[in-house]
């Protein structure tokens, strides 16, 4: 399991801020992050776009790739990623979507995920195949999503994760 309270330190140190954008975590990344004493410094906001339309009207996700790709997709998680950050005005977007399950979705099975991060530099996206009920594959994109931010602080200052 990541460690939240790592994130808030390394972005603190780096003097970043972040904002989430979370589909089938519904407000979980966001809610481990604020658990931490002094998230307030980092944290900017996070939006809960569960249903497509609200992926394009919150998100700025383009209509057009949503019917071509649907919301369980690498460029979809991407766009998030980059439309919370503009929309929050972070430095760095996270964002979260895909199947929790149980039953599949856009005939994609329950586990498969992506997550993406985006900051000035551009945006990373990574796809997961997670196992286990509705509430451990909600857990484990969480902990995917941390260590993603993780990963990519330690890109942006040097140090490696």
């Amino acid at each position: 399991m990541s460690d939240p309270q790592r994130v808030v330190d390394a972005l603190r140190g780096a003097g970043l801020t972040i904002a989430t954008a979370e589909s089938l975590t519904g407000g979980l990344l966001c809610a481990t992050l604020v658990d931490v004493p002094g998230a307030s410094e980092v944290v900017r906001g996070g939006v809960v776009a569960y249903a497509a339309d609200l992926k394009t009207s919150l998100l700025g996700v383009e209509a057009t790739h949503l019917e071509s790709h649907g919301t369980v997709d690498r460029g979809t998680a991407e766009r998030m990623a980059r439309g919370t950050r503009e929309r929050c005005g972070s430095d760095l977007g996270i964002a979260t979507t895909g199947v929790a399950g149980p039953d599949p979705s856009e005939g994609k099975p329950a586990g498969t995920v992506f997550i993406a991060i985006a900051d000035e530099s551009g945006v990373a996206a990574r796809a997961l195949a997670l196992g286990g009920d509705r509430a451990q594959i909600r857990r484990g994109t969480v902990d995917a999503a941390l260590d993603l931010v993780l990963e990519r602080l330690g890109e942006r200052c040097g140090t490696g994760k």
